[in-house]
């Protein structure tokens, strides 16, 4: 009998495998990391022993998040299974705590292949990571394997597991994912192709804003494990034509404030990046300084001047079209000290894509 406090990916035995398939990708549910206990396929219980299996994880850990030696043959087994999903038989009894299951073959090879399976995935389970999962399910019970306790001991057949928690909601997890695996049993293929739902009595924890960088401005929430990651390197211009209320602030600004955030704070990693707006438009006197905005538009304060200052200081770049600026009534030195007069718009985003800045409209 093996005793474990690892999640119920084991209990997927065999049919939680499509998505273990896609982890030759590098995404969707699947483990990757140290090699499993034995040298080969069908050697979990026979040759090969602790030592080798140490040893076989020592090397698969040398290539971080790769695939190990072992990542063919587990993902050949997954196949066998779905394949022979309708030859295999399972039985889910329901626990205060959790569930019991039955996983089984008449045929000894494939209730050879369950128990090689599950040999193999708690071993993944124990001694490597596991990656990320686009299953909302499987990722919800990964976030919670220490307050799981699972037994699991073969058949004559298969695999019994015996999978619990002390915490009322990980114990709905757990019965969700069981209904779930008996479904991939039934439907194979077609139902591992799907997304699973947690339950929807989860703990629900609105997600939390932040400001990285420009503060109280362009808030963000940290999205350390979303698609898209920000980018170290990359060059973006905003081309800013926004107008507003010259008494408020323009909520262009507000959006770049935001652009620099994301690249600060809101992925995994902080992401080096170069960001220059030009202003031109209805956006073009936005730039001015305190005396010619309130001036032009017989206010006390020009209420853009703040926030540019902080982007300014953040190193982003910051141009006015001349052109638009003269055009207006206005004169390069009416515009605020840390704000550049270019010749005009058009060259200031052609030289910026010529040097490789993505292209960013701000407009109405």
């Amino acid at each position: 009998m093996n005793r474990s406090r690892f999640p119920a990916f084991v209990l997927m035995l065999v049919i939680s495998l499509p998505m273990t398939l896609s982890a030759q990708q590098g995404n969707g549910p699947g483990f990757h990391g140290g090699r499993g206990p034995g040298g080969g396929q069908g050697q979990g219980r026979g040759q090969g022993g602790r030592g080798a299996q140490q040893n076989a994880q020592h090397q698969g850990q040398a290539h971080g998040h790769g695939h190990d030696d072992r990542h063919a043959k587990d993902r050949e087994l997954f196949q066998f299974l779905l394949q022979n999903h309708d030859k295999i038989k399972r039985n889910v009894k329901q626990l205060p705590n959790g569930v019991e299951t039955l996983t089984e073959s008449d045929v000894p090879e494939i209730a050879a292949k369950i128990q090689e399976h599950v040999e193999w995935m708690t071993h993944r389970i124990e001694n490597a990571n596991p990656i990320r999962m686009r299953d909302p399910l499987f990722a919800e019970i990964f976030k919670n394997t220490k307050k799981i306790r699972m037994v699991h001991e073969d058949t004559e057949k298969g695999v019994r597991v015996t999978e619990t928690s002390d915490d009322p909601y990980v114990a709905k997890l757990i019965q969700a994912h069981a209904k779930v695996v008996s479904e991939f049993v039934k439907n194979g293929f077609a139902e591992a192709m799907k997304n699973h739902p947690v339950p929807k009595d989860q703990p629900t924890k609105p997600h939390q804003t932040a400001h990285p960088v420009i503060q109280g401005h362009g808030p963000v929430v940290h999205l350390p494990g979303a698609a898209q990651q920000p980018k170290t390197g990359t060059k973006i211009l905003v081309d800013l034509t926004r107008g507003s209320n010259p008494k408020q602030l323009n909520a262009g600004l507000e959006k770049v404030a935001k652009y620099v955030n994301i690249y600060a704070g809101a992925g995994a990693d902080p992401a080096d990046v170069k960001i220059a707006v030009v202003f031109h438009g209805d956006a073009t006197l936005a730039v001015l300084n305190p005396d010619a905005y309130s001036e032009e538009f017989n206010t006390t304060e020009n209420p853009n001047l703040a926030l540019l200052h902080e982007l300014h200081e953040s190193n982003v770049e910051l141009y006015v079209c001349g052109q638009s600026l003269i055009s207006k009534g206005a004169d390069p030195k009416d515009v605020a000290v840390f704000v550049k007069t270019a010749v005009s718009a058009l060259t200031t985003v052609v030289n910026h894509q010529a040097d490789g800045y993505a292209y960013v409209p701000l407009g109405k």
